[in-house]
């Protein structure tokens, strides 16, 4: 008998901590559902507005808040309403509990629920039915709640997880779908709406049953009267308040960038550096702009604030639902041909390099280098141009010669190293075909490069979070930026400071890769890079699709739409190190005033005041060279440097390709002295000029009657070896010392032949 006494004393006191066990094995077989497999999650602007929901498993879209993100008066009327001791109780709380009991079993039904907030969280998360045991498994859940976490954590459960009807959870969601505002500016109204509808969120729906929405919200709002959380006066101007709201709408800005940042985050809310209202006005204008595109083509726009990085814009495509226009490829990620945009950042690089300047004489003509033949845009072309103006124009051969002069494995790794990668075909190794788009490239990787036009000289990192971090490298001087950005924005002549402007204008480039495949355009106004492309994703080719005529006009109405939004604009005021200075052709530096050498006068920016001879093609420096020491003597002939009385003098001339385009007398024959016959130099021996024939410059040419074509044999005199024949630019035959032109299309024609020596004739001539 004692035994028995002792050990039913044992067991009793024993009780407690089985009981703890048993609770604590339960709770390790059994644990909180607190993590979803495949959760909602979405992505949000800078200001919180959501921009793309991603449901999850059950089609269910949320947008997570914390107890801050959501008005005090939400937290007030929730608490009031539903679960006035939440602060106090374990997670069940006996009096309602019991009052709910007692008022079912007097009325015969329910009269009120005595559920507490946390026994709703609990259902929640484990949906169960209204049976004594779902009422049992939702109180122990209530418990393990209370047991592993804190009110606040409970709390925030609850609301990221209430029913709101069909598929939206949470009061995030709810006050953006149906109120579109953020949960933390809820009126009184609002906050008592949003608390009442999780009751009964498909009897109550405000875009369905407006009427019975507001009876619920008014019994919340008396409920607050009376408990004297908020004033009579509140409640009775809330009252008034009708609910009536436009029916639901779902995020569905940005979904291409939206589904590129869902992979590169984590978490269930995404906050991007995007702004809601600029991308709305870009994603509608992409669709006014599809009228305007070619069957199955597309476009793409990124908006950039270089003051920061952060990207507010992104447009992948020009409709996400029209399948015939490949939607849903995001262009702003795809790799294209760049056509010349890589331009800018040639001369930029040769600038600091000190292989050229602002006004640097370069020259537009035929090339032949190997297999590669580089021509011009417009077919034919110009002679001798400027730098600022060969970039402002998009010539090619000038671009081609100073990357040439810098050299293109160079050029490629210093872009790679600031995050423009340039990808090229196979194992092909970066070449001069780069600087026309013989590599492909993106558009948000060009945008960022482009930066370094506006950040002085430091290309920076596209942001996307406003968390990331900003990641820049220097590509340029801030004076080779500068003066770039300012050539780009039509400001090459150099002004005084009081009359430059300070906030700069709108510097843009266009590109157009081979074939019309793709046209592009960049911009880079006071506060922004704007990235614009336009072709079909497919690749297959526009006839008509270049860059100035497809993309430059939405670049410009995208640029006005920014400037309209824009309350204040960084200024751009000169370096130290860009001064300006006049230079001469064809030397390309400063010569004193009445020198014979200085043909012509040319104000340019000079980057710390270098003045760099003029770059010449590779084998010009021998007898096509400009630079000519010479010996002189009494009478102004040329004689070699022994002859009796001789004096020496350098004397500058054109390079000879550039001869067609030069009047007679600036022509080497016209500007050389004559040889004296007694005492003749030794060594500089021009080559026999090249003439062409058959044709005379500026000609009317006309068919003979009933020919389907006009006839036209050319012969050339004098030069130096083959011949490469070019008709608008197009190379027409190599090594032939005559060629028989037969045209049929009218219109204007530039008939252009080069020898080996790199002298060029060169004749215009219209067919009726």
């Amino acid at each position: 008998m004692r035994r028995t006494k002792r050990g039913g004393r044992l067991l009793l006191a024993a009780a407690p901590f089985l009981l703890l066990f048993v609770l604590w094995a339960a709770d390790k077989i059994w644990p909180l559902p607190l993590h979803e497999v495949n959760p909602a999650r979405v992505v949000v602007a800078h200001d919180g507005t959501p921009l793309w929901r991603f449901a999850d498993a059950e089609g269910i879209w949320r947008y997570p808040v914390t107890l801050e993100e959501v008005s005090p008066r939400y937290l007030e009327a929730l608490i009031g309403y539903e679960d006035r001791w939440f602060w106090r109780h374990p997670g069940i709380n006996p009096f309602s509990t019991a009052r709910a009991a007692w008022q079912a079993l007097v009325n015969g039904r329910i009269i009120s629920g005595g559920s507490t907030l946390t026994m709703q969280t609990a259902r929640l998360l484990e949906p169960h039915p209204r049976t004594l045991g779902g009422k049992l498994r939702q109180t122990w859940r209530a418990l393990q709640l209370e047991w592993h976490l804190s009110k606040r954590d409970i709390l925030t459960l609850y609301l990221n997880r209430a029913p709101f009807g069909g598929t939206l959870q949470g009061v995030g969601a709810a006050s953006w779908a149906y109120l579109g505002k953020p949960p933390t500016q809820l009126s009184y109204s609002e906050a008592a709406l949003l608390a009442v509808l999780p009751q009964a969120p498909s009897r109550l729906r405000p875009d369905r049953w407006p009427e019975r929405a507001e009876a619920a919200r008014n019994k919340v709002l008396e409920r607050m009267a009376t408990l004297g959380v908020w004033s009579q006066r509140q409640a009775r101007e809330s009252r008034e308040e009708p609910v009536w709201l436009a029916p639901r709408q779902m995020p569905q800005l940005a979904p291409l960038f939206s589904r590129m940042m869902l992979g590169k985050s984590r978490g269930n809310k995404i906050i991007t550096t995007l702004d809601a209202g600029l991308q709305r006005q870009l994603e509608d204008l992409a669709l006014h702009w599809k009228t305007r595109l070619p069957p199955r083509g597309s476009l793409a726009i990124v908006v950039v604030d270089h003051t920061s990085m952060s990207v507010r814009g992104w447009v992948g495509s020009a409709d996400l639902n029209d399948e015939s226009r490949f939607g849903h490829v995001d262009m702003v990620s795809a790799i294209r041909s760049p056509g010349s945009l890589l331009k800018p950042f040639v001369y930029g690089l040769a600038l600091d390099e000190g292989l050229i300047h602002a006004e640097s004489l370069l020259q537009d003509v035929p090339r032949y280098t190997g297999d590669y033949r580089p021509g011009n845009f417009d077919s034919g072309f110009h002679g001798p141009v400027s730098m600022s103006e060969a970039l402002v124009r998009s010539l090619n051969l000038p671009a081609v010669q100073v990357l040439e002069a810098y050299g293109p494995k160079r050029f490629a790794a210093k872009l790679r190293n600031v995050g423009l990668p340039l990808y090229l075909p196979g194992d092909a190794v970066p070449n001069l075909s780069l600087i026309l788009g013989g590599a492909g490239a993106r558009l948000e990787d060009m945008a960022a490069a482009w930066s370094a036009f506006a950040r002085g000289g430091r290309a920076a990192k596209l942001r996307l979070q406003p968390d990331d971090p900003l990641v820049e490298r220097p590509l340029l001087s801030p004076g080779a930026a500068w003066i770039l950005r300012r050539v780009m924005a039509d400001e090459a002549r150099p002004l005084p400071d009081d009359a430059l402007p300070r906030v700069a204008p709108l510097a843009w480039k266009t590109g157009t890769s081979y074939g019309y495949r793709d046209a592009w355009a960049i911009g880079v106004n006071a506060r922004y890079i704007i990235g614009i492309w336009t072709g079909r994703p497919d690749g297959t080719p526009v006839a008509g699709q270049f860059g100035f005529a497809s993309a430059v006009p939405l670049l410009t109405q995208v640029n006005n739409l920014l400037l309209a939004r824009a309350l204040s604009l960084p200024e751009d005021p000169r370096p130290p190190s860009v001064t300006r200075g006049v230079i001469c052709w064809p030397g390309g530096q400063s010569l004193p005033a009445g020198d014979a050498n200085c043909r012509r006068r040319l104000a340019s920016w000079l980057l710390d005041g270098s003045q760099p001879p003029t770059l010449l093609l590779p084998g010009q420096e021998g007898v096509g060279g400009i630079r000519f020491p010479v010996w002189l003597d009494e009478a102004g002939r040329r004689v070699a440097a022994d002859c009796p009385q001789a004096r020496q003098q350098t004397l500058i001339v054109w390079p000879l390709p550039l001869e067609p385009w030069l009047p007679a007398a600036e022509r080497r024959s016209a500007r050389l002295p004559p040889a004296s016959p007694t005492c003749p130099p030794l060594g500089l021996a021009a080559p026999p000029p090249l003439q062409l024939t058959g044709v005379r410059d500026g000609a009317l040419v006309k068919r003979l009657p009933g020919a389907p074509a006009a006839s036209l044999p050319l012969q050339t005199r004098g030069g130096v070896g083959d011949r490469w024949w070019f008709l608008n630019g197009k190379l027409l035959a190599a090594r032939a010392p005559g060629i028989t032109l037969r045209l049929t299309e009218k219109g204007e024609y530039q008939l252009l032949v080069m020898d080996e020596a790199g002298q060029t004739a060169r004749i215009e001539f219209t067919l009726h």
